[in-house]
């Protein structure tokens, strides 16, 4: 079956008790990874416990395909609902699950984590038909629930953080659930118990070279820098970023132009409008809002949102390679800028 996105968080901590089987997805490992380790949890709170947790993976049921239906029958010498894990997936594990989900033996619940499957995935196919199996798309958080992860993740270190501060994580995390919440770990134990996270500690502490790159990428496309913006990108996706966290970067930066070229239109002088800037505009790139600010006007700023909206939408629905439909969307941005520079 096909789960409502509405439906998952309440699913993960309580699974219906007739799926016995759950496929996550996506391009966000760190989020598959997390809701797959939440889903084991509602069967064994103890993931290291062997009597009750079979690591399977993705190669090895691949090369002996019956180990599946075993390992979900086989019962506990010490009592208890077992979880299988299933690592590493991909749609040459599609006739597998074909034939063992319709009817499984045993009660063990079947966890598979998978990662970005296209929209004719035969994989994905397989769960969204089995009336006992979910299938579960992770993708990198969007800037409203990102936040929502920042706050919740401080504050179970009692850890307060500034709207500045948390607005600056919100651009610069988010590409990877696991490594977004190793980067909150990593502040909240700088900021110590009954801390408060400003923006400058925000600053030194998550300014890592990914971020960095992935500021310099959307800086050369906003700015019209073709040449700056191909090096730029090839250093990201080295890094391992997700196209779709990289063209959620540009999307937020042209929105966040677009509000300051309406201001200025509405006759502000560029100079105020970059000082009201919230969060704070990074002294390193006030030159580049500066020019982009002369090079951008609201309906070309308007086209460009519904293009790399668009490119984001074909990522995740055409099957085509993500990293070139980001890459020439891109590209048109850092192009329309340089035709306005002249």
């Amino acid at each position: 079956m096909k789960l409502p996105a509405g439906r998952v968080e309440a699913f993960l901590r309580r699974p219906d008790p007739e799926i016995r089987a759950v496929l996550l997805y996506g391009p966000d490992a760190g989020l598959v990874r997390e809701r797959a380790d939440a889903l084991a949890r509602t069967v064994c709170p103890d993931l290291r416990d062997p009597f009750l947790v079979a690591e399977l993976p993705g190669t090895a049921l691949a090369a002996d395909p019956a180990r599946l239906a075993d390992e979900a029958a086989q019962i506990s010498l010490m009592g208890g609902r077992r979880v299988v894990r299933v690592r590493d997936a991909a749609d040459a594990l599609a006739a597998i699950f074909g034939r063992f989900l319709p009817g499984s033996a045993g009660d063990a619940l079947v966890v598979v984590e998978a990662g970005d499957l296209p929209g004719r995935s035969s994989l994905r196919r397989a769960f969204d038909e089995a009336p006992a199996a979910a299938a579960i798309g992770c993708y990198p958080d969007g800037p409203r629930e990102l936040a929502v992860v920042i706050r919740d993740s401080l504050a179970a270190h009692k850890v307060a953080a500034s709207r500045d501060a948390v607005a600056f994580l919100v651009e610069h995390l988010g590409g990877d659930r696991l490594l977004t919440r190793a980067e909150l770990d990593k502040l909240a134990l700088y900021a110590g118990a009954g801390g408060r996270i400003e923006l400058d500690d925000a600053r030194l502490a998550v300014g890592d070279s990914a971020a960095i790159e992935l500021d310099d990428a959307v800086l050369a496309a906003a700015d019209g820098d073709s040449g700056a913006l191909e090096r730029a990108l090839g250093r990201v996706f080295q890094e391992g970023e997700s196209p779709v966290t990289v063209i959620r970067a540009l999307l937020r930066h042209l929105q966040r132009l677009h509000l300051m070229t309406a201001r200025v239109a509405a006759g502000d002088t560029v100079d105020a409008v970059m000082r009201a800037a919230r969060p704070p505009i990074f002294f390193k790139q006030q030159d580049n809002f500066r020019r982009q600010l002369g090079l951008w006007r609201e309906p070309m700023l308007r086209r460009h949102l519904d293009a790399l909206a668009v490119a984001e939408t074909q990522m995740k629905t055409t099957g085509l390679p993500a990293e070139t439909i980001c890459r020439a969307a891109m590209l048109r941005t850092a192009q329309a800028a340089r035709r306005r520079a002249g």
